[in-house]
């Protein structure tokens, strides 16, 4: 299943909670099993928790490679990007799968491979929105982080993830009562809402009454670690 078409680096961004960490591991996944050579890249040096470090035995078993701080997990505050950044963001064979910090602080990392991005233009900025957190629950609340992120790094948005959940207690009611305001985020921000996410165990109930669905199979301890 390609629930977009598929670019040499896709890069996940949005607010704290919006799950974007979770997405890159599954979309990260679901490259491998198409047999392409794939890098995971966690650009988030805000928050010391770097949650694709939880899913580093699930790449190592699929070979997939991961680049974070050798301070994951750590107390450091601000640890620098390692080096191996540039590699992937410069390479033209490896597909790159890139967790941008969340809201403006953490796009701030990013800004500094913009330009090489641009440059070689296979890439999808997407913004994650999950309308069951605070601060993203009604679209100019939305849009307000959409531009923050902008500011922080220009690189342009060229879709949206639409991830609204509940944790563990979501239902499918609450993925399909999501769908208009996703739209309407769409609409303002004039990009395509690329995927709607689910839990894997909802795929079934909604694979035929939602749009480019793509199922997540959720991180280890993903609900019990801050976004």
């Amino acid at each position: 299943m390609i629930p977009l078409e598929t670019k040499r680096l896709t890069l996940f961004a949005g607010h704290y909670g919006s799950g974007k960490t979770n997405i890159a591991v599954n979309y990260a996944l679901m490259l491998r099993e198409q047999k392409l050579p794939v890098t995971v890249a966690d650009l988030d040096i805000v928050n010391p928790y770097f949650r694709t470090l939880d899913s580093e035995a699930v790449f190592r078993e699929h070979g997939i490679k991961l680049i974070c701080s050798q301070f994951a997990n750590s107390n450091v505050d601000a640890p620098a990007m390692p080096k191996e950044v540039y590699k992937i963001i410069d390479s033209r064979t490896e597909y790159g799968v890139l967790d941008i910090g969340g809201d403006d602080r953490g796009a701030l990392a990013l800004g500094r491979y913009v330009p090489s991005i641009i440059e070689e233009n296979d890439y999808e900025m997407l913004l994650v929105i999950n309308k069951a957190r605070p601060l993203t629950r009604t679209v100019p609340d939305t849009l307000d982080v959409a531009q923050e992120i902008f500011n922080a790094c220009r690189l342009p948005f060229t879709g949206i993830v639409n991830n609204t959940n509940l944790g563990p207690e979501t239902t499918s009611d609450d993925v399909l009562s999501s769908i208009a305001y996703a739209d309407e985020v769409s609409k303002a921000l004039g990009i395509p809402v690329k995927m709607t996410c689910c839990d894997e165990k909802l795929y079934e109930k909604l694979k035929d009454r939602v749009e480019n669905l793509f199922p997540l199979s959720l991180q280890k301890l993903y609900y019990h670690l801050n976004s």
